[in-house]
């Protein structure tokens, strides 16, 4: 036990490492291995080798970025129903438990893994996508890998990895009404860039930190990467203990009560340093919507976009680009800017808190503009509909459709057709993320919904007065 004031990173690093090379590399035990319809490369790797899953218990499989929203009983595209049909043989042949297309509790992984209780405090979890640093909101060490890393942990249960530096956000004071972890996430890499926490493994901290749901910390850590962080991470609380009690694959009885009693443990201890600090004024935070083609290119809803003319470097000249891509021009305010279509889901903002505030929005409302919504996982839709959020969406005129990554990646034909303008409730919003030439703004799911109901980029807070 280190006699030195660690962070919660070091202290769940530290519990994972098995040896460290000369070059500083450490090999690390995998404890939740995460994989999708994107994984068959790897378990290809593995079978020109000949060699077994090392781990199938620790293993779990999950169709989500094809899974079709409609029409699940006859897919379309052959392509993939391939896809599908290979992470299911895949995992079936090596043993491993698949939440596949025909599971009452398939969904998108980073939802389904904490819905199930698979996402435990202190865990080490990797899957191929690099949206793994959700699960870091447990108070567990989370990242993305890629494909050979995928293949590594396959076969070996462990991984190579160069330690992270350390940063910590504090945010003080609270958020204001209708401000959500989704403008804390975006307000934060819009401030320090979407290169600001490279290298770094990010502790979220502070008073409105400790105040937001788990749906809200688990927005919150999803969008870490998005502004170069290797990871996010909050440390365990009562909050996080009520989320996981009494979920299928969370420990019970007098196991769960010991477990507790380690997770307490796992928070950052007093006089730790980390590499780096920054403090954030919650009270500051706006509803905040992108403008361009990066996560960092985003402001208040309320502010004017900027002039390129002022900005340094090549910030100038991305700016431009972002601008002419999105057919928007400098000094405009963004609010107000009409949008075609808009989606509600993804592994950032598909959960049901984040339904909930959207349905608030829309509710005795139409919608001026087509859209989608697509829960997080198949739980949250019958649990969406056992609360009558799926009428309200319906009855506002968009289509309530099933689990998946949907119309966020547009992989499995849920597409933003091309310069066409869409409010999304995403993660990413570079060119073509969502369809080729396809507009993409991210925001809160109750943004998204004030969209909706305008036909514009819209401040959702007099749309909300009396509603919440």
């Amino acid at each position: 036990m280190s006699a030195h004031p660690r962070t919660l990173f070091d202290k769940v690093w530290d519990a994972h490492e098995v040896l460290r090379r000369e070059d500083g590399a450490s090999l690390l035990w995998v404890d939740r291995h995460l994989v999708h319809e994107g994984s068959h490369h790897a378990f290809a790797k593995l079978a020109e080798r000949g060699l077994p899953v090392a781990e199938p218990a620790l293993t779990i499989g999950v169709v989500d970025h094809y899974a079709p929203t409609r029409n699940r009983d006859r897919i379309g595209d052959p392509d993939i129903a391939r896809m599908i049909r290979t992470l299911e043989e895949n995992t079936a042949r090596h043993g491993i438990r698949c939440f596949g297309m025909r599971d009452p509790r398939q969904g998108i992984v980073h939802v389904m893994g904490p819905e199930q209780g698979l996402t435990l405090p202190g865990l080490l979890i990797n899957c191929g996508d690099s949206h793994t640093s959700t699960h870091g909101a447990f108070g567990a060490l989370a990242f993305g890998i890629g494909a050979t890393e995928v293949a590594h942990v396959l076969a070996t249960q462990t991984i190579w990895q160069k330690r992270p530096k350390t940063m910590r956000i504090t945010v003080t004071g609270q958020l204001g009404p209708s401000v959500t972890a989704k403008d804390l996430a975006l307000s934060w890499i819009a401030e320090l860039g979407a290169d600001g926490a490279r290298g770094h493994a990010i502790e979220y901290a502070g008073p409105v930190v400790r105040a937001l749901s788990m749906e809200g910390r688990m927005t919150l850590c999803n969008l870490s990467i998005e502004g170069g962080a290797r990871c996010g991470m909050i440390a365990t609380d009562d909050v996080t203990f009520a989320y996981i009690e009494g979920r299928p694959y969370a420990p019970t009885g007098a196991v769960w009560d010991a477990a507790v009693t380690d997770w307490r443990a796992l928070t950052t201890d007093e006089g730790a340093v980390f590499d780096r600090e920054v403090t954030l004024d919650g009270a500051a935070i706006a509803p905040t919507v992108t403008w361009g083609t990066s996560p960092e290119e985003a402001l208040p809803i309320t502010a004017s976009l900027p002039d390129p003319a002022k900005l340094q470097g090549g910030r100038a000249d991305q700016a431009r680009a972002a601008m002419d891509y999105m057919g928007l021009t400098p000094g405009q305010r963004i609010e107000g800017t009409p949008v075609d279509q808009v989606f509600i889901g993804s592994c950032t903002n598909g959960r049901i808190e984040d339904l909930r505030m959207a349905a608030a929005v829309l509710a005795g409302r139409k919608s001026r503009v087509p859209g989608l919504v697509s829960p997080g996982s198949a739980l949250i839709k019958a649990q969406a509909e056992q609360e009558g959020l799926d009428r309200i969406f319906t009855e506002a005129g968009l289509d309530w459709v099933a689990a998946g990554c949907s119309m966020c990646v547009g992989m499995n034909g849920d597409l933003v057709a091309p310069g066409k303008r869409c409010a999304s409730s995403t993660n990413r919003n570079f060119k073509g993320r969502q369809g080729r030439g396809a507009r993409t703004h991210l925001m809160s799911p109750a943004m998204v919904a004030a969209a909706a109901v305008t036909g514009t980029l819209t401040d959702v807070r007099p749309l909300l007065e009396g509603r919440m």
